[in-house]
């Protein structure tokens, strides 16, 4: 595999590198959700329990103590509860967009490497191919079918490389897009949930 890898040209190793760079980050962010709770067992409805109950110490005790997204942001909330509407809702949104960045780490990068890996297989490919018309030259338009077509599907590897890297990617792309918008709908209901029985509780 190696050596039939080897004859696709020097552009191999970066997209092979890619593949290997994608593979770690879908992994990372796979285990990574695996053990995300988004919202923890109860926690919205157990912190608005204690806030209409006037009981704001506890709600933050037991936001603060929970280490996940959702546990966050209610605990941000109720730091500037007695604040004016206004900031209350900037804060929340604040908390939000922060943990929705988090989830999003290195989605980019993946979606970056899902774009340039079939670029750098093409580029492979012309490279060969500029390879393959610089021997015909240098055989003075004495084609050898052989060696052009040897030539030639050097040449047309690395493309196949790089498709065969981008399509996978792509896919964990929007697998992984699609967990972060899931887990972003359930922090905005579980903010809204507060921001309710804040207002209920003026």
């Amino acid at each position: 595999m190696i050596e039939f890898l080897s004859k696709g040209g020097v552009l191999v190793g970066p997209i092979l590198f890619c593949s290997v760079l994608a593979l770690g980050i879908f992994l990372e962010r796979l285990i990574r959700f695996s053990r995300l709770r988004i919202r923890g067992d109860g926690l919205v409805e157990k912190v608005t329990r204690h806030i209409k109950n006037g009981e704001d110490h506890q709600a933050y005790e037991l936001a603060s103590s929970t280490d996940t997204p959702m546990g966050r942001v209610l605990a941000q909330g109720i730091e500037v509860k007695g604040q004016d509407r206004e900031t209350l809702e900037t804060v929340i949104v604040h908390a939000t967009d922060e943990e929705v960045r988090e989830l999003s780490r290195y989605l980019q990068a993946l979606a970056t490497i899902g774009n340039i890996a079939p670029l750098l297989g093409l580029l492979g490919t012309v490279l060969g191919m500029i390879k393959a018309f610089m021997v015909i030259q240098q055989m003075g338009g004495k084609v050898n079918a052989a060696v052009l077509a040897g030539g030639i599907w050097e040449a047309m590897l690395t493309t196949a490389l790089g498709l065969a890297v981008a399509l996978p990617t792509m896919v964990a792309h929007s697998y992984l897009s699609s967990r972060v918008d899931k887990y972003e709908a359930q922090l905005q209901d579980g903010a809204v949930m507060f921001l309710k029985s804040v207002a209920k509780g003026r």
